[in-house]
């Protein structure tokens, strides 16, 4: 039986791609073609009304699809998520509007009440200013599951997922009373050395990641995969990047693709994390090569594994980040979870191997050792990038574009509504360089946008909002701008979040732009082209692969 075309009419398909590396600035206006036509899963023909019906009619079968005014954007990429951790978020507790320790106990104990059945009370959204100064401790979230004879788990993520506090259940049931410590983590402990409950950075990965993990069946982590998919359609996303991939999140993955397809596209980066020696750390690098051996763009174009992931500091808020000057309320030095000699071994055999090389980076000294340690030991045409990128010299800002890496940021995380901490922990003077996108990109860096959910709204426009007004997305009626003069122009961030991303795990040559031959992924949207009216953007249709994915309740 033919494929059947569709043409779409009466709308605004948008052209204007900036092609990665390139300084589009501020003001580049948008381009329009009037109409597309898409046979199969491929875009045959963007053009004018009258090209565009001559090819149509070449079909026996066309849907005549009108747009109504409505602006057709290319499928957006999510360049920096979670998927695993997006899924089962979506189960959790949400504490992120909560202001101080009392409001967090009463959400926990309110819903406790309300669900007597799950095994355990799974929350999200902590950030450090809710408690400060008071240092939290498991003693804080016991007694909150009344009315039971033993209480249940308590686990709380923070919003950045470095960090985890749970109760006194919790960390019997983790065994952490037995965990080693382990590079780049804290398990914080009493004066006798027992867990007080809250476990940082590399602690945090390797141990309380795992075990989530590992109490979640099969079949639970296969529904949290299709929850994150399903959500990421209504959003507009018809492509992703996971910068945390891991064995059990792999497997859940590969049941789903056994039982047939998934509708996204994903991209994977394997997760290093810091052993006690280069040997094991570059173990972890040779499971990634062996993977990218069986599923690449050749294998299994939709779902691969491209490269690896290094998580080299913490974040700010829980001053955890590496700064090069000391935080200026308590005047501690923070250093890389990972320094320049061990990174080297981990980033030289990636690259020898043909993967990728991602490494997260916050705060400028460590920004500055990722850039150098890629500099040296990563070729510029494997598209290295670095992940995040808050609070970079503008030396170092320039140094992206010089080498060809990848600026990927989240501006979803410039967003003012989190970052009332941030003149305390650093001074006024440091937060003029958080976020210097308008930087990067003048320095010709590539730019791929990404949400780094589920810590972070991951919704696409949300996120080009903030990246290009430099407001709040969270909460809408502030007022405050974080340094503007560093804002992206319209085009070239959606063009980051969509050719941008899709270049930065070579996949560019069919997905992330409206072209002839490209793959049918795009969003159809309600919107005007204002970065100051991006909140009343509306997604309506989602397409993937030639077939609608999603469409929006009528009104």
């Amino acid at each position: 039986m033919p494929a059947e075309a569709n043409l779409f009419t009466n709308g605004k398909i948008f052209l204007s791609g900036v092609r990665p590396g390139t300084n589009a600035g501020l003001n580049r206006q948008p381009t329009f073609a009037e109409s597309m036509v898409i046979w199969g899963d491929k875009i045959e023909l963007i053009g004018s009304d009258s090209d565009v019906a001559a090819a149509a009619a070449k079909h026996d079968i066309v849907h005549l699809r009108n747009l109504d005014g409505k602006t057709v954007l290319p499928g957006f990429v999510d360049a920096h998520m979670h998927l695993m951790l997006l899924g089962q978020s979506l189960n959790k507790l949400d504490i992120g509007k909560c202001k101080t320790l009392a409001d967090i106990q009463n959400r926990i104990r309110t819903y406790a009440a309300a669900h007597p059945d799950v095994p355990r009370i799974l929350c999200r959204g902590y950030m450090h200013s809710m408690t400060a100064p008071a240092h939290v401790t498991a003693v804080d979230l016991d007694g909150l599951d009344d009315g039971r004879e033993k209480s249940r788990p308590i686990l709380i993520d923070s919003k950045d997922l470095h960090s985890s506090w749970c109760n006194t259940a919790a960390i019997e049931e983790l065994g952490a009373a037995n965990w080693v410590d382990v590079p780049g983590g804290v398990i914080e402990r009493d004066d006798e050395g027992k867990p007080t409950g809250v476990f940082t950075e590399a602690a945090n990965i390797t141990y309380v990641w795992p075990f989530l993990s590992s109490v979640a069946s099969m079949d639970q982590r296969t529904a949290a995969i299709q929850a994150a998919v399903s959500a990421y359609h209504r959003a507009g996303y018809t492509g992703l990047i996971d910068m945390a991939m891991d064995e059990e999140s792999w497997a859940a993955l590969q049941a789903l693709r056994a039982d047939g397809s998934i509708p996204i596209r994903i991209a994977a980066y394997w997760l290093i994390r810091p052993l006690h020696s280069d040997a094991d750390n570059v173990a972890q690098v040779n499971r990634a090569i062996e993977l990218a051996g069986q599923y690449n763009a050749m294998t299994t174009p939709d779902c691969r594994v491209v490269g690896i992931k290094v998580i080299c500091d913490g974040i700010i808020d829980a001053c955890t980040a590496g700064l090069s000057e000391p935080y200026a309320h308590n005047d501690h030095v923070e250093v890389p979870l990972w320094t320049f000699e061990q990174l080297e071994p981990v980033v030289r055999r990636a690259n020898e191997a043909g993967l990728q090389v991602a490494l997260h980076a916050i705060g400028d000294a460590t920004i500055k050792m990722v850039v150098d340690v890629l500099t040296a030991h990563a070729s510029p045409d494997r598209r290295p990038r670095v992940e995040h990128l808050e609070l970079a010299s503008e030396a170092d800002a320039a140094r992206l574009g010089q080498a060809g890496i990848t600026a990927s940021i989240n501006p979803v995380h410039a967003d003012p509504a989190i970052l009332r901490a941030w003149p305390k922990l650093l001074g006024e003077q440091r937060c003029g360089r958080a976020f210097a996108y308008r930087e990067f990109a003048d320095g010709g860096a590539p730019l791929a946008l990404g949400s780094d959910a589920p810590t972070a709204p991951h919704t696409p426009l949300g996120n080009v909002y903030v990246a290009t007004t430099r407001k709040s997305y969270r909460e809408p009626e502030m007022q405050t701008a974080v340094n503007p003069r560093f804002a992206l122009g319209l085009c070239e961030a959606i063009a980051a979040g969509t050719q941008g991303a899709a270049y930065s795990c070579f996949d560019d040559h069919r997905i992330g732009a409206l072209e002839n031959g490209h793959k049918a992924d795009f969003v159809v949207v309600e919107m005007e082209w204002d970065q100051e009216k991006l909140m009343e953007a509306r997604v309506a249709e989602t397409w993937y692969d030639g077939a609608k994915v999603w469409s929006a309740p009528e009104k």
